[in-house]
This record gives structure tokens, sequence and C-alpha cells, in this order.
């Protein structure tokens, strides 16, 4: 399992450490390699790992970070090691570009041929990274989500400063996505697995990856369904940032001061919730306690304004028989039967939103028949995602 982060960080992670577990309980042999970090959570036999790189820092001790960013020798010389000790069948790429670099993919193959190992390479796209170099199809000074690089035009990237609103970095990343793909070296990826049938029709504007795409949403844990009465509050969690659409959901419930909001979440936006009070910020929550919240929530709120792949939130509120009102972006309408299990409204649209808030909290009959028909919802388990993965691995 190849990921540039092996600690608790966000979806990517808790993808790479429940799969990997769960390969391992079936008696696979499974290591991991990408950067070491305090909070390392798993790793590799032979202690193997690049240094920690932060991209959006700006030090001066930071000044080869543009080539390091491109091309990381440190990269092809530590997965090397694992390697060589590892042998494994398979090399699952996960989120690896700017930190541990499309180097690793160089010397998989360069392992493969010197060895006459054969070692599959499968990539989980967790976002964009591949055919846009700001991973998120999203500018960061406009906050107007953009495909200007599809089909490789990545000067766009520069045109709109859209890695952290600097050209420089803007600059870096072009020229990554043009020499990678200038390369080809993608084309040493067997499959790509899309999380979303959106992503999989953005992957496949690049010609290299057509035939490569497979869509398998997200794998959830299994819940008991079971009822439990229902608190009068809405419910938000998640991460407290504008690409979330937080700054919409918040103004909507400054202007719905009857109506109880409970935010359970982190982010660069949480300052903000002070000034609202009707809205409850209970902070980052996990395990029992947030189950809880979730299940006698009404509904939860999932606003969106970027492109969403497949948010493990909104899988998970339906798990817990909590409807969802989502933004229609991304992949978010493939997890919603708009109507049937929650609904839908449209992204960004703050007057749209407050509509449809008013008439699902005023209406207890629908959000029993959401909460009902959330029963009849199937997503995978580990068990029924692994059996469709081991297929990809093995063809």
């Amino acid at each position: 399992m190849v990921n540039k982060f092996l600690h608790p960080n966000g979806g990517s992670e808790t993808y790479i450490f429940k799969l990997g577990d769960y390969l391992k309980s079936l008696g696979h042999d499974v290591e991991y390699f990408g950067m070491d970090h305090e909070k390392r959570v798993v790793g590799n036999s032979v202690g193997s790992y690049t240094s920690s790189l932060d991209f959006k820092t700006s030090k001066k001790d930071n000044l080869l970070y543009p080539l390091k960013i491109i091309y990381s020798k440190e990269a092809r010389k530590k997965i090397r090691e694992v390697l060589d000790s590892f042998k494994p069948d398979i090399v699952h790429l996960n989120n690896f570009n700017f930190q541990l670099t499309p180097s690793v993919i160089y010397e998989t193959k360069k392992y493969e041929k010197q060895t006459k190992n054969k070692v599959k390479i499968i990539f989980t796209a967790h976002d964009y990274q591949l055919i846009c170099p700001n991973h998120m199809m999203n500018n960061p000074i406009s906050k107007m989500n953009c495909g200007k690089c599809l089909g490789g035009k990545f000067i766009n990237c520069v045109k709109g400063k859209c890695i952290h609103g600097s050209t420089v970095k803007s600059i870096i990343g072009s020229i990554e996505g043009y020499l990678y793909n200038t390369l080809k070296t993608y084309k040493y990826i067997d499959a790509i697995i899309c999380p979303s049938q959106f992503m999989a029709e953005k992957m496949n504007s690049n010609p290299m990856f057509k035939n490569k795409t497979i869509t398998l949403h997200n794998f959830i844990d299994a819940v008991e369904a079971k009822e439990v009465q229902k608190e009068d509050y809405i419910l938000y969690f998640g991460r407290y940032s504008e690409e979330k659409g937080f700054k919409t959901l918040l103004n909507v419930c400054k202007s719905l001061p009857e109506i109880q909001f409970v935010f359970a979440g982190t982010g660069p936006l949480e300052n903000e919730i002070s000034s609202v009070e009707n809205v409850k910020n209970i902070g980052f929550v996990t395990g029992d306690a947030l189950e809880t919240l979730i299940r006698r929530a009404k509904f939860s709120i999932y606003p969106s304004e970027w492109y969403e792949n497949c948010p493990f939130s909104i899988m998970e509120s339906q798990m817990f028989l909590t409807p969802v009102l989502g933004a229609d972006i991304g992949g978010i309408p493939e997890l919603i039967r708009d109507g049937e299990t929650g609904e839908l409204f449209k992204s960004g649209d703050a007057g749209g939103l407050r509509i449809k808030i008013i008439e699902l909290y005023g209406n207890d009959k629908k959000i029993k028949l959401y909460s009902e028909n959330c029963k009849n919802i199937k997503f995978d388990s580990i068990s029924e995602y692994y059996q469709k993965l081991i297929k990809i691995y093995q063809s």
C-alpha cells in the first residue's frame, strides 16, 4: 500500500488502513510505504520511508521543494528497499503526487524488470490528482469548480493560480502534469479504481485511462439497522472548510434561528461558528458518540461545493438510518436516491438549501419514510468490496 500519509489524515488513510487490515485478516501479507511521521501507525519491515514534506509551507529550508515535488530520488531509493525485501505481487497506489511523486512507479517497473517478479500496479483515485494539478478541479481564488485542465491543458493551472493561490506552486504543478503526461508514465498503471462514476468519467477524459477505470463505491462497515427516537436537531459532520459548502450552510443557519443545528468536526472556518447562536459546535467526534449523534439527528446535511467523490459521511449517515440533504455535485447524487432516502439541492444555492431545510424539518412523516427507505440501501461491506477488488488484482 503506497500513500503519502501513513497516519490518520483523511479518507484515503481510512481506506488504506481498513483495507490493509482486512487483507491481512485473510492471510495476505501487507506492508506500507509513504512519508515518515511522528504519528505514523503503519509501516514496512525494513523501516524505509521518505522524509516528511509539506507542500503548503514556504520556509527557506524548503527551497528544493520544486525538484522534490516533481521527482523524488529519495522515494525511488526508499521504495526499492521495500520492494527488494517484501517482493510484492501488487503495488496499490493511493495519494502519491507531490510528496512521493510518480518516481515510485518507475522504480516499481525497474524492480520488475530486474528481478523478473511480475508486479501489478493498481491505483485508487481518491481525488483528481492525475488530471488536475491542484487535485480538486476547483480554483481556490474564484472558489469556482473548473475543468479547464482536462485533456492535458495544464497551463490553465498557472493562469488560475490554482495551487494555494501561488503562481510558483501552480507552475510546478503544471510542469509535473505536462511531464508525466508527455512521458506517458501512467500507462504503467494496470487499473484505476474510481469511487464514483463521476470520477471515472472525468478520468476518462485522458485517453490513457479510458480502458483502465473501474467504478467501485467505497466500502462501509455494516451496522445494526435499529430505529431510535429522532431528536430536534439537524446535523452537519465533517470538515469546516469553504469547499465543503460550510459558509453557505452557516449563512442559512443564521437565517433560521428557530431551528437547532449541531456541527461536529474541525477546520479552518471553526471560529465563524461562534457568531451563530442556533449552531452548537461539539468539535471532532468519533466512535459511539458519533454514531449516537447521527442516529438521533432528524437528518444530516452535506452541502459540498466541490466535486466530491464518494463521501463516507453520506454513506455513514444512511447506514444509521438518518436521511441526507445533499448537494447535487460530483458523486453525491450517486449515493442519495432523491425523494426516497434523502433529497438533493443545487450546490451553492443558499436559497434553495434554506427552502429544503424548512420543508424537510417540518415534515416528520417524510423523514420517517426516508429513514425507513435507508434500510434498503446496499453499500458494499469490506468483504464484498474485497471480492471485487481481488478480481482486479488477479486480472
